[in-house]
């Protein structure tokens, strides 16, 4: 009898085939792992697969309910012919952008700051904690206070500085300013713990080597910790540019999407029309080009990170 016989007719230590003993334990595992995925397809797919059928059906609101009419792409487009949604969604790219970058290099920096600390690192990244563990909206009301033309710590600290005391809420270009300024403030204590781990996992001998070589603290940066970040990196910024194109309860609580629509984001758009308009038809096509819109972002990103190490392992 050939070995490979020999392997098919092992049994397992109680004396079953192991074939047999590897799909019990399968179906073992899908029963426990069944109730999890029952809650995770209530909570995702049916609102997933629900929004869709909705965008390409006429919606008709009466006493009764929603009731589906028949099939059209009269959502698409109205809603691709809409200066409103082309707005909106320059302004949520826009914001994404400048966000992540920002909170990208300043949480590089601060993790590497923090990684030479000794005794108070701790303390240091607890208070760094103190922005990303705020509830989004208690954080955006305490700015918006802040931010108040007529009685804001920043109007008075203009009006000492400037002499006189500016609208940062109203206007648009402040408005979207200041609507960045706090979501780097939250949200770069998170980018900057996410990196500082991927500091910790460098091996020590890689920073003797480069010293070795001769090689001086910019280019051992960017020679040999920024390519060693480069996963970690790419998981933080593809987190944020999932988080940041959904933004909704930061320019909704400061600015209500003003003025005028110039901080609306899609996320607000897309509110607006469902619950404000009851166009559910409309809001469920703004879900569904947002989520295009953001898979296809990401799998571009992961394809070009991809591309990358695949050509750094070539090399």
């Amino acid at each position: 009898m050939s070995s490979a016989s020999r392997t098919t007719l092992r049994e397992s230590p109680r004396g079953r085939p192991a074939g047999t003993a590897l799909r019990r334990q399968t179906r073992t595992g899908w029963l426990f792992a069944s109730p999890a995925l029952l809650v995770v397809a209530a909570v995702t797919v049916f609102p997933v697969v629900f929004s869709l059928v909705l965008s390409f059906w006429e919606i008709k609101l009466d006493y009764g309910g929603l009731r589906l009419g028949s099939p059209t792409l009269s959502h698409y487009e109205s809603l691709l012919s809409s200066p409103e949604w082309y707005q909106a969604l320059a302004f949520t790219l826009g914001f994404t952008l400048v966000s992540v970058f920002l909170e990208l290099v300043i949480g590089t920096l601060v993790a590497l700051v923090l990684e030479r600390l000794g005794a108070a690192r701790g303390w240091i990244l607890a208070l760094l904690l103190l922005p990303w563990a705020l509830i989004n909206v208690v954080a955006a009301q305490l700015w918006a206070y802040l931010f108040n033309g007529t009685y804001g710590a920043f109007s008075w600290l203009c009006e000492q500085l400037l002499g006189s005391r500016p609208d940062i809420l109203g206007e648009p270009v402040p408005a979207m300013a200041a609507m960045v300024a706090v979501d780097v403030w939250k949200t770069t204590p998170f980018v900057a713990i996410v990196v500082l781990a991927g500091l910790m996992l460098i091996p020590g001998d890689v920073y003797e080597a480069a010293e070795i070589d001769g090689a001086g603290p910019w280019t051992t940066f960017w020679r040999v910790t920024l390519p060693q970040l480069r996963p970690i990196v790419a998981i933080a910024v593809l987190f944020r540019i999932l988080q940041a194109f959904g933004v909704f309860d930061l320019p909704f609580v400061l600015t209500q999407g003003g003025p005028g629509t110039a901080t609306q984001s899609v996320a607000i758009l897309g509110y607006r029309m469902l619950f404000q308009n009851l166009d559910f038809g409309g809001g469920a096509a703004v879900a569904v080009t947002t989520a295009a819109i953001v898979m296809g972002c990401c799998l571009l990103f992961l394809r070009v990170f991809r591309a990358q190490v695949d050509e750094e392992g070539k090399a």
